[in-house]
């Protein structure tokens, strides 16, 4: 009965152990009690930030108990019932041991576990005596092993009886100046950062990575409890850790040593660039387009994940949405097979379920801080971070602006703290950093500040609209320019912004080309940036003629144009508007369908008297981009009236007159 255990799959902090069936034979008691032995033993070699005595001593007497184990093994004597009911006990507290050592030892748990110091006491003492119980109906006497061995099995059953495994001193003590420390904060005092440091170094948290890895910790278990209606008594609590964590990341720890950490921040919009030989299109729900996290199959055959086709199903559908079929039952079957791949996936490429889960937490529950604790924590944390954006190193300029693109990201209470602590404009400042990472976090950062309403109200008053069109135009990195698409796309939730943002030249020219050359997650922000700007009627027209350009530029998209009367409409929106961006882009356009639709474009352009006087304005009051095109056409112009080839006009007419016509 070789069992795998899997703490990916339990919570932290309990322990599913499963008792050997009655019928188990020996041998295969045996095979599965010395691995697991084993497992536990190999603990020795790790580090324990807290629990250290009392792993140590657990681990010492399970370690002894193995050579018993091998013992009976190699001599192949007579097993009793007895011995089998001893055996099946001990499997079932060593199941628990093992699962109580990886929850010590756990990345990421460390001052989880410090605060919980009685508690896993207590559970070190239940699992010994339930050991110290089971050695007790052990036959020794009748088992044929040497007596040496006998003799330690006696030593571990007497300890176990008079056993303590009380807190250790140490921990206690380091508890107790982490609740001071939490106190401190709840009353609005900052604490001093020697006793700070004390406790992270008691836990041997010693860089900013695994101070964050807490922090992710921390928050799993938050979303866990609210999703769960479980522990919301510890909510609060689990809160104040993340607070004093968080301040700890951004205060203590001046260099970022996890260089991936960036690349991992908006995972949601670039999580298809993690797969490889894997098609991410293969993991979403047909529904929600999400990649599934706990996929089920319906009586269709077709999968869905779990949390989408429920809505659905309580809604009074009762069709599969996929295929159109009734559904005969609307039992929900788990598709174990896909959800072992996505997992297995995920863990090939850093990526944790419960991350993505967190993804579809209520953001409106952060509204307000989890606890007065991490509120002051946080408070004292963003005028540290404004502080150092606007007179730290450009080193420490970058990591605070880092620090507030994590913090700002799915936290609206944090959004407010670091818009009040004066962050926005010293972000704002460092959008012409020349440095690609300094210019990715600032925008990265205020994309997750624009979302909060004195947030864009301060990024226009301060006139950040032309900076973030600066990065959206010429940013550093492709990164950057998607960030600052997605802030076009919130600013211009704000009705008065958007009709700001279309009178600005550079903004919808900037989109478009976004959507040229942009990541998938790039092309999506410009185009939702550019549906924003469509709310304003006065914007419609600006923004048709930048597509018709951007579509005019390869043959499908020519052939699509010249389908429609759109010929007439530029040549018209030419002659007649005001605008110097609208006329570049009706030359670039005009232009374009020259080169890819051929003579019948030129013939039909060659008609029109009033679009030569127009190209020659534009030599001279054009913008420079404007004026190389209306070169370029009055160039083909001249070229085609000076052709008098009869049999290139006679088969170009009917051609030109069909476009004429539509």
């Amino acid at each position: 009965m070789a069992q795998k255990f899997d703490s990916c799959d339990r919570r932290i902090l309990t322990f599913p152990a499963v008792r050997p069936c009655e019928s188990i034979s020996p041998a295969t008691l045996l095979g599965s009690l010395i691995p697991l032995s084993r497992n536990i033993c190999n603990f020795q070699s790790k580090h324990f930030a807290t629990q250290r005595r009392n792993s140590r001593e657990i681990i010492r007497q399970v370690s002894i108990l193995l050579m018993f184990f091998e013992e009976i093994r190699d001599c192949n004597s007579v097993v009793s019932h007895s011995l089998i009911l001893c055996l099946s006990e001990l499997h079932l507290s060593f199941q628990k041991i093992l699962f109580l050592l990886e929850d010590c030892t756990r990345d990421g748990a460390r001052i989880w576990m410090l605060t919980k110091c009685e508690f896993l006491a207590s559970q070190f003492r239940m699992i010994i005596r339930a050991l110290a119980t089971a050695l007790d109906v052990l036959p020794l006497s009748l088992i044929n092993v040497d007596f040496e061995i006998k003799e330690l099995v006696e030593l571990v059953l007497k300890q176990s009886r008079k056993a303590e495994f009380e807190p250790d001193p140490d921990d206690k003590l380091a508890s107790k100046r982490l609740l001071a420390i939490l106190n401190q904060f709840e009353k609005g005092i900052e604490p001093d950062l020697n006793g700070v440091k004390r406790v992270l170094d008691y836990l041997k948290i010693k860089s900013w990575s695994e101070c964050n890895m807490e922090i992710k910790f921390l928050e799993e278990e938050i979303a866990f409890s609210e999703s769960s209606n479980c522990n919301e008594r510890e909510v609060p609590f689990l809160s104040s850790l993340v607070g004093f964590m968080s301040y700890s990341r951004g205060v203590i720890f001046e260099a970022l040593d996890d260089q991936n950490s960036a690349n991992r921040v908006d995972a949601r919009c670039s999580m298809e660039t993690h797969f490889s030989c894997l098609n991410p299109e293969d993991f979403r729900c047909p529904i929600s387009l999400e990649l599934m996290l706990d996929p089920v199959t319906v009586s269709t055959g077709q999968t869905y994940d779990r949390s989408s086709i429920q809505k659905w199903l309580k809604a009074g559908n009762k069709l599969c949405p996929k295929t159109g079929e009734r559904l005969t039952s609307t039992e929900l079957v788990p598709n174990s097979i896909l959800r072992k791949v996505i997992k297995k996936f995920y863990a090939n490429n850093g990526i944790s379920l419960s991350k993505s889960g967190r993804q579809s937490r209520d953001i409106s529950q952060t509204a307000v801080p989890g606890s007065p604790a991490a509120a002051e924590a946080m408070k004292f944390l963003s005028r540290f971070l404004s502080s150092r954006l606007a007179f730290g190193t450009n080193q420490q300029k970058n990591k605070a602006a880092y620090e507030i693109r994590l913090l700002a990201k799915s936290n609206i209470f944090n959004r407010s703290c670091l818009i009040k602590a004066g962050s926005v404009p010293p972000l704002l400042k460092l959008l012409c950093s020349t440095d690609a990472s300094t210019q990715e976090n600032a925008i990265a950062a205020l994309l997750k500040l624009s979302k909060y309403a004195s947030g864009k109200k301060l990024i226009m008053a301060r006139g950040g609209l032309l900076s973030v069109l600066a990065v959206l135009e010429h940013g550093l990195s492709l990164e950057a320019r998607q960030s600052a698409a997605a802030t076009i796309f919130y600013l211009s939730s704000v009705k008065e912004y958007r009709k700001v943002i279309g009178e600005t030249p550079e903004a919808i020219p900037a989109l478009v080309e976004l959507i040229k050359e942009g990541t998938t997650c790039g092309k999506k922000n410009a185009v939702v940036a550019i549906f924003g700007l469509l709310l304003w009627p006065e914007n419609h027209q600006k923004v048709l003629e930048a597509v018709l350009a951007m579509l005019a530029e390869n043959v499908e998209g020519t052939l699509a144009i010249l389908h429609t009367t759109a010929l007439h409409l530029i040549t018209a929106i030419l002659q007649t508007s005001s605008s110097q961006t609208a006329k570049e882009y009706c030359a670039s356009t005009l232009l374009s369908l020259c080169i890819n639709g051929g003579v019948e474009v030129v013939a039909v352009l060659a008609k029109d008297s009033s679009l030569m006087p127009r190209l020659f304005s534009l030599l001279t009051d054009g913008t420079a981009h404007a004026s190389k095109k209306a070169r370029s056409l009055i160039k083909i112009m001249h070229t085609f009236h000076e052709t008098s080839s009869l049999r290139w006009m006679s088969s170009a007419a009917p051609r030109a007159q069909c476009i004429q016509e539509r």
